[in-house]
C-alpha cells in the first residue's frame, strides 16, 4: 500500500504491454505519487512492475460517507481501524437487537449507528457487506435497491462467487463493485498480512478510493479476479482448516487433551494444538461458508480425506515400501529442490517450543505417525498443488502449516521415525483411527453442503476445548506474530 515497499498488487490482465506500463511509472514519477509493487498474476508469479496509488486528496477523510452493513467480529475490527486512520463519517448497523448496544459501544466516537442498512445505503459512498457467506444473497436483495446512486460496494466474505453473483443480482448498473478479503483473522494485526483486491465492476477512480481508504492496515495488496481468488483460497483454507478440524474431533472422540498426551509434545506438536484451538475459538460459519460455498474447496477436502484413507490402510496392513514409496514421493514433488533454496519457514524447536499448553516433560515426548501432515502432502502432490506458489495468499494458518510439513520432511530422522511409528507402533494406532474417522466425517458433512450438521460438529468439539482457549489464543498470537516478523 501507499508508503509500504511490500505493498503489491497482483493483476491478472494479461494483454497489459510493457511499455504502457513504463508510461505509468513514468506519468506517475512526474505527478509525485507514491509507488509500491505490482505483480502480475498468471497462473503463478512473473513480471513485476511499480504501481501507482494516489495520495489521499484533502478533505477526502472528512467528506467520505462509508459504510457497514453487519457488524460482527471482522466488520468491528475493519471499522475500528477505519475510524482510528481519521475517516470521519462511518456508518454502521447490525441485526435489530444489536442496535442499542451499538448505540452504547459508539457512544462519543464518531461512528453513526443506524437501525438497518436501508439507512446505511442511502447515504454511504462506500458501503462493506460484512455478513455470512451463506446469507449475503438475502441480505443484499434486502438492502441492495437501497443503494446510493454511483456508490462503491464491496463484501468481506471469504468465498467471493455467491458474494459477486449477489451484487450482480442486486445492485444497479451504475453501483461499483470492489470486494475484497483480509486473509486471517480479526484478532491479528493486518500489518504484513495479505489483502485481496478485487475490481469486479469499477472504474479506476472508485476503485483507488477503496485502495485509500483500506491502505491503514499496511497490508500486502494482492489484485485477483473472484474466480482466482476461490480457487486459491480452497487450495490454501480449505484443506488446512479441515485438517485441524478432524484433529479436534478426533482428540475430543477419544476425550484426549493434547497437551496430556506423551506423542504431542514440543516443536510442530505445539503448532498443531495452537492452531486446531484456535479455529475451534472463533465462529463456525467462517470455516462451514469456505468449504461448503466453495466449489473448488469439495475437491481439495475430497482429496485430503481420500489421501488419509489410502495412507491408513497401507499402515494398518504395515504394507512399508508401497507407504514408503508413496510419501517420499508426495515429498519430493511438493517440496522438491525448493527446501534447498528457500529458508524454513518455521524457527527451531527451541523457539517453537515457548508456545507449548503440554504438562508433560519434552524429554518424555513419544513418536507421532503425522499421518495429518502425510496426508497433505500426498494429497497436495495428488491435485499437482505447489504450497509455494500460493505463498502470496497465505493466511497465518496456511503458512504454519506448510511450515509443520515443511519441518516433517526437512528431516529425515524425524520422517523416518514418522514412518516406523505409523507402520509398527500400536500404541498410537487408536489415534490415527480417530483421525481417519474424523477426517471421513467432515468431508462428508462438506459434500452433503450441510451446515446444520457442520454447526453441531464444531461446537460439540469448541466446547469441549473451551476452557483453554484464552491461554491458547495468546500463545497463538505470539507464535503467529513471531513467524511472520520472520518471513517478512
Amino acid at each position: 500500500m501507499k508508503g509500504s515497499p511490500k505493498g503489491r498488487e497482483i493483476m491478472v490482465d494479461k494483454m497489459l504491454k510493457e511499455e504502457e506500463e513504463e508510461e505509468e511509472e513514468e506519468e506517475g514519477r512526474k505527478e509525485g505519487r507514491s509507488c509500491g509493487t505490482v505483480v502480475h498474476y498468471i497462473d503463478k508469479l512473473s513480471h513485476i512492475q511499480p504501481s501507482l496509488i494516489m495520495a489521499t486528496p484533502e478533505k477526502e477523510k472528512d467528506e467520505l460517507e462509508i459504510g457497514f452493513i453487519g457488524l460482527g467480529d471482522m466488520g468491528l475490527m475493519y471499522a475500528k481501524k477505519i475510524l482510528k486512520a481519521g475517516w470521519k463519517r462511518i456508518n454502521v448497523c447490525d441485526i435489530p437487537s444489536r442496535y442499542e448496544q451499538l448505540k452504547e459501544q459508539f457512544k462519543d466516537s464518531g461512528v453513526n449507528v443506524l437501525r438497518d442498512g436501508h439507512a446505511v445505503s442511502r447515504r454511504s459512498d462506500f458501503i462493506i457487506y460484512s455478513v455470512e457467506a451463506e446469507n449475503i444473497d438475502k441480505v443484499v436483495g434486502l438492502y441492495g435497491p437501497s443503494t446510493k446512486l454511483g456508490a462503491i460496494v464491496g463484501g468481506q466474505t471469504s468465498v467471493k462467487e455467491p458474494e459477486i453473483r449477489a451484487f450482480e443480482k442486486h445492485l444497479a448498473e451504475d453501483v461499483h463493485i470492489v470486494s475484497f478479503h483480509s486473509l486471517h483473522g480479526p484478532t491479528i494485526d493486518p500489518k504484513g498480512q495479505p489483502l485481496v483486491m478485487i475490481k469486479h465492476r469499477s472504474s479506476q477512480e472508485k476503485f483507488d478510493i477503496v485502495m485509500r481508504v483500506l491502505d491503514c492496515f499496511d497490508s500486502e495488496i494482492v489484485q485477483l479476479s473472484f474466480q482466482e481468488h476461490d480457487r486459491i483460497t480452497a487450495d490454501t483454507q480449505a484443506v488446512t482448516h479441515v485438517a485441524f478440524l478432524s484433529m479436534g474431533t478426533a482428540w475430543k472422540t477419544q476425550k484426549q487433551f493434547p497437551w496430556e498426551t506423551p506423542q504431542y509434545v514440543g516443536g510442530i506438536e505445539n503448532v498443531k494444538v495452537n492452531m486446531a484451538l484456535r479455529i475451534y475459538s472463533n465462529k463456525w460459519h467462517v470455516y462451514a461458508g469456505l468449504a461448503i460455498l466453495n466449489p473448488s474447496a469439495k475437491v481439495q477436502i475430497h482429496q485430503y480425506a481420500q489421501s488419509v484413507s489410502d495412507l491408513f490402510k497401507l499402515m494398518i496392513q504395515e504394507k512399508e515400501k508401497e507407504f514408503r514409496n508413496r510419501v517420499k514421493q508426495a515429498g519430493a514433488f511438493v517440496f522438491g529442490k525448493s527446501m534447498e533454496i528457500r529458508e524454513p519457514i518455521l524457527l527451531s524447536d527451541i523457539y517453537l517450543d515457548q508456545f507449548s499448553l503440554s504438562i508433560v516433560p519434552k524429554e518424555k515426548r513419544k513418536p507421532n505417525s503425522h499421518l495429518s501432515l502425510l496426508a497433505m502432502v500426498d494429497c497436495w502432490s495428488t491435485l499437482g498443488i505447489k504450497p509455494y506458489e500460493h505463498m502470496v495468499c497465505q493466511t497465518p494458518l496456511f503458512r504454519l502449516w506448510t511450515g509443520i510439513t515443511e519441518y516433517l520432511f526437512r528431516s529425515t530422522e524425524m520422517l523416518d521415525e514418522a514412518i516406523q511409528a505409523a507402520l509398527y507402533d500400536k500404541n498410537i494406532r487408536s489415534d490415527d483411527m480417530e483421525f481417519y474417522s474424523a477426517s471421513k466425517g467432515w468431508a462428508e458433512c462438506v459434500d452433503n453442503a450441510n451446515m446444520n450438521v457442520y454447526q453441531r460438529r464444531f461446537e460439540s468439539t469448541a466446547k469441549f476445548f473451551e476452557p483453554r482457549f484464552e491461554e491458547n489464543n495468546r500463545l497463538g498470537k505470539e507464535m503467529i506474530m513471531l513467524i511472520t516478523n520472520k518471513t517478512h
